[in-house]
């Protein structure tokens, strides 16, 4: 999910064989894809696959931890937070939080692309709209 100017938006998707690092980096790269130059972004995740993801690109660009696989992702999000001024929060997903909403239309997203295959859908403004009510004050 994004929380963008009061607006919140997000989309759900998924491939039958994946592994962690290329969701975790997938899912970043489609939040980040348009943001704007300067734009300062907080990223609110209960993801240790995510919250390494800056450190990662650090570590990488510095030559320490050369990267491997899903190079491509790896290009995407790093060009795209280079534009950006990066916040990372860990947050735990407590009920009734839009942690909680995010984790479940993540368990949404893998158990239908483990059926179906891959597949990306917008999540419906009508349940985006009931979220945005739990963004944390800080975002946005």
């Amino acid at each position: 999910m994004r929380f963008d100017s009061n607006v919140v938006t997000g989309a759900a998707g998924g491939e039958r064989q994946v592994d962690a690092e290329r969701i975790c980096l997938a899912g970043l790269a489609a939040a980040v894809r348009d943001l704007a130059s300067g734009a300062s972004i907080e990223l609110f995740t209960s993801s240790p696959d995510v919250l390494a993801i800056p450190r990662r690109i650090s570590a990488a660009e510095s030559g320490e931890n050369p990267l491997a696989d899903h190079l491509e992702l790896w290009a995407q999000v790093s060009t795209a937070l280079r534009r950006a001024k990066l916040a990372v929060r860990r947050v735990e997903p407590a009920p009734q939080s839009a942690s909680a909403f995010a984790a479940a239309w993540s368990d949404f997203a893998r158990d239908r692309a483990k059926g179906k295959g891959a597949f990306t859908a917008a999540i419906p403004k009508s349940n985006l709209t009931k979220v945005a009510a739990l963004i944390p004050k800080s975002a946005g």
